[in-house]
């Protein structure tokens, strides 16, 4: 068993496959750029259908939670079934929801067709990784990034769909987004028969054998366990920050500064570019300086920004969100690779717990946010949103790295 698994790392340790992990993020981001028209549609819903802050926070819930909780458990079963088809698969039920979000009449079916996006995201993201993984080699770190980069910059061309696409064409437009799914289709028929031989050539990730006696077993299992809560936790607060920020502070920029519709959208666009760099740049130094030291910085590091934000003049806002979306999102894909070697056995899980569970708990926080928002109004509840990185000091207990040549 353990040539086997040997054998088993050191192929899947001789290096990265490059047109793989590139193929597999340009997905991700073709898969996040549809996620990314909701949001960019939030201030056209609010208008031609007379949404609500807490209607609109409804709606980010709707799609976060149905493409985030439904990953640990598409994970737990890809991990213990992978299955290559479910990539295309997915891409096909957030290509109806496209299809219904251009034509939703109604709020509800709004819902309905995010609910379907929001399917399409949750079935992608475990095997996904799972894909990942394989084509990492030994540069886990590195792989993760690349994946992650391509998610976040489909997320951040939401403040741009909004001001070239949906000002323009108003909820029509979103017809476009069939396109983004019928390309991620393509790119997967061709990512699926290589995904297929790894599996056949090296099966599942292999769980790492017990080196100590039962009591050593349990104190391991407690620490893994206490890892992944504390991780879990931090990454729910920057989920809700993220969340705040992504949501809603396009609304607090209009009303504070009275920037236009359009005007607001900057501000957002930065964020989120500055989130695809330091994506690709926390990955990278990840490997270097470590995960735990990675994850700390990324969150500590924003807390000054994060509380600046809400009181600094129009000039400054851009140059600080620029640098906060950097920070914030340096830890997004180490946090991934983090939670994947406290499982080495349970990859999919790993990551659906991560980028799933967890990003479905701040969905949560976009719902709080939008009825605060109504209750209190923007302004306030932005000023009082900017607390939240501060749970992510959380980070200085977390166990050190656990990087472990079996997979």
């Amino acid at each position: 068993m353990s040539t086997m698994a040997s054998s088993r790392s050191t192929a899947l340790q001789a290096g990265a496959t490059y047109s793989i992990l590139f193929a597999i993020s340009s997905v991700h981001m073709l898969n996040d750029t549809m996620q990314a028209a909701v949001a960019a549609l939030f201030p056209i819903l609010e208008k031609s259908l007379n949404l609500t802050f807490s209607q609109i926070g409804l709606v980010a819930f709707a799609l976060n939670m149905t493409s985030s909780v439904m990953q640990p458990m598409v994970g737990y079963y890809s991990d213990k079934r992978p299955s290559p088809w479910m990539l295309p698969i997915g891409m096909a039920l957030s290509l109806i929801g496209m299809v219904g979000l251009a034509m939703a009449p109604s709020f509800w079916l709004v819902i309905l067709a995010v609910v379907f996006i929001g399917f399409g995201s949750a079935i992608f993201h475990p095997e996904g990784s799972r894909v990942v993984y394989f084509a990492a080699g030994g540069k886990r770190g590195l792989a993760q990034s690349i994946y992650q980069v391509g998610g976040n910059a489909g997320s951040s061309l939401a403040p741009l769909m909004t001001i070239f696409i949906f000002v323009p064409l108003g909820q029509p437009g979103a017809i476009w987004g069939t396109l983004l799914a019928a390309a991620a289709i393509i790119i997967l028929l061709w990512v699926v028969p290589w995904y297929r031989k790894q599996l056949a050539q090296h099966g599942k990730p292999v769980k790492r054998a017990p080196k100590t006696d039962a009591k050593g077993v349990s104190r391991e299992r407690s620490i893994i366990i206490f890892a992944l809560v504390l991780l879990l936790f931090i990454v729910f607060a920057r989920s809700w920050y993220f969340s705040g920020i992504a949501t809603f502070y396009q609304f607090f920029l209009e009303n504070k500064y009275g920037l236009s519709m359009r005007a607001a959208q900057i501000p957002i666009f930065l964020f989120m570019a500055a989130g695809v760099l330091g994506t690709f740049f926390g990955g990278v130094l990840a490997d270097r300086f470590g995960r735990k030291n990675m994850i700390l910085f990324s969150i500590g590091g924003a807390v000054p920004f994060a509380l600046l934000l809400p009181h600094l003049p129009l000039a400054m806002v851009y140059p600080v969100i620029f640098v906060l979306g950097f920070i914030l999102l340096s830890g997004f894909s180490v946090s991934v690779v983090y939670a994947q070697e406290l499982l080495p056995g349970n990859v999919g899980m790993a990551s659906g717990l991560i980028t799933g569970l967890a990003f479905g708990m701040g969905a949560i926080g976009g719902l709080v946010i939008g009825k605060a928002a109504d209750l209190w109004g923007i302004v306030e509840v932005m000023n009082d949103a900017s607390l939240l990185p501060l749970i992510g000091l959380l980070a200085f207990f977390l166990p050190k790295d656990r990087r472990e040549d079996v997979i």
